[in-house]
């Protein structure tokens, strides 16, 4: 047996394979080690303190071992039903309590809550639900489902199908038949020289409804959408998008899904993405922020139309023949609702709704860089997309990863961020004080300093 490698980076290079990670470089660096975290800052296996601006992976709502509430929630749990099973109609007292919780709060009138382990295993699920009840319903043809360019909904089969980032179909296999592709919502990359965004947005819904009529509406069941497009690059949808496109579906007769895994619970000033972007939903999907990132829990809600043609092909066939495991892991459906708790008791979406106005205006302020082509956010959600040319939209050349080495830069100014392709996203924790929100954009302009200077410096400019 070989000697045991000294540091933690060492060892995660030696023994753990990362997600979303070039693995080969990973091998020769080793990971990037946290070791605790507190407030809205994480500390790495040398101490030193990142601001973490995107609370974690779009998770930590409430930050970081600062609430001792949870750790309460999951040790009485704990004590008294450590786990139990939602199969066979059998199910633990707080996963109802959090099921009744979540239809109560959803932006529409919703009838029933299924849980999961996390958001791809949330649209997973819906997928085969949407299937699953068109076959009940006598359409066997009404299967396939309409996502969009940029999209993102998780990483299993079918979560990744939906998903219209390139990355993660390549050397999978993927998408699977039936995954429709339609345009993405963002007016600054593919509206034309002059229109509008509420024509922009017409155009989008011209687009959908052609694209319905060449496939046959009779052969299409949903519609999968985020209220905003998070890993895609937190594309916010212009004016009049989400009215013009749901009336396209009704026309049609294709459910509408609201992924809110990123959206959710507060993120974009109110309580649901739904709500600020105007989406009227026959399902949600939701994870992340439902347990502030604490413990893993996804769920679906459902609405009436769409559960009772699940109930009645259950009953003739003499089971709905889905189910995970954890599905409702008692420990976390406690965490979650201990979380939902400290929500509406710290007026979290209040919270975020005061200080947007500071968040907009500190990333807005970088709207005349000369490397900065758009600034985009809402509540405390955003993205500041870098182009080599300001006046023509000129992106870099992928090569130089320019995105991700300000990220990598941005490390050593203690900021966590995230890269999506040239758009640099944040998302701190919504405790974040405005003091902080300064800061985190402070240690964004050292760094986006320190990267223009390496692309003039190696005449990439």
């Amino acid at each position: 047996m070989s000697p045991r490698p000294n540091s933690l980076a060492a060892r995660d290079a030696a023994f753990h394979l990362h997600g979303y990670t070039n693995a080969q470089k990973n091998e020769q660096e080793g990971g990037f080690v946290i070791t605790r975290g507190k407030g809205i800052y994480v500390y790495d296996e040398n101490g030193k303190e990142y601001l973490d601006g995107m609370a974690a992976l779009w998770c930590s709502g409430l930050g970081f071992g600062e609430e001792p509430r949870l750790t309460q929630a999951a040790v009485k749990q704990m004590q008294e039903l450590p786990f139990y099973h939602t199969f066979t109609q059998k199910v633990a007292s707080v996963t109802v309590e959090l099921a009744e919780k979540l239809v109560n709060l959803a932006p529409v009138p919703m009838s029933k809550a299924y849980f999961c382990n996390s958001g791809s295993e949330a649209n997973d699920t819906v997928v085969k639900m949407i299937w699953y009840i068109n076959n009940g319903l006598g359409r066997p043809q009404k299967k396939k489902i309409i996502s969009r360019t940029k999209a993102y909904h998780g990483v299993t089969v079918a979560a990744a199908s939906l998903t219209g980032l390139p990355g993660l179909h390549i050397d999978f296999d993927l998408p699977i038949a039936g995954i429709l592709r339609t345009d993405c919502p963002h007016h600054y990359r593919f509206g034309n020289p002059g229109e509008s965004e509420e024509d922009f947005a017409t155009r989008c819904a011209e687009s959908l409804e052609k694209l319905i009529l060449r496939e046959g509406p009779d052969t299409i069941a949903a519609m999968f959408a985020e209220p905003v497009m998070g890993a895609g690059g937190v594309i916010i949808p212009p004016k009049t998008y989400f009215a013009k496109i749901q009336a396209v579906l009704k026309k049609y007769d294709i459910l509408l899904v609201a992924d809110e895994v990123i959206c959710g619970f507060g993120r974009t000033g109110n309580f649901w993405g739904s709500q600020t972007m105007g989406v009227t939903p026959d399902i949600m999907t939701m994870a992340k922020q439902l347990s502030a990132g604490v413990l893993p829990i996804a769920a679906v809600l459902v609405n009436q139309r769409v559960y009772e043609a699940l109930r009645d092909n259950s009953a003739k066939n003499t089971v709905f023949g889905h189910g995970i495991t954890y599905s409702g892991h008692p420990v976390c459906a406690a965490v979650a609702l201990e979380t939902l708790k400290i929500y509406e008791e710290r007026k979290i979406v209040d919270r975020v709704r005061a200080l947007e106005p500071v968040f907009l205006r500190e990333l807005q302020r970088f709207r005349e860089h000369p490397l900065v082509g758009e600034c985009r956010g809402v509540g405390l959600v955003g993205a500041i997309e870098l182009v080599k040319d300001k006046a023509t939209r000129q992106s870099f050349d992928a090569s130089l990863a320019v995105g991700p080495n300000l990220v990598r830069i941005a490390h050593n100014h203690g900021l966590i961020i995230r890269a999506v392709g040239d758009s640099l996203a944040f998302c701190p924790p919504m405790v974040i004080s405005e003091a902080e929100v300064v800061d985190m954009f402070v240690r964004f302009e050292k760094s986006l300093a320190d990267v223009a200077e390496w692309l003039k410096r190696d005449g990439h400019l």
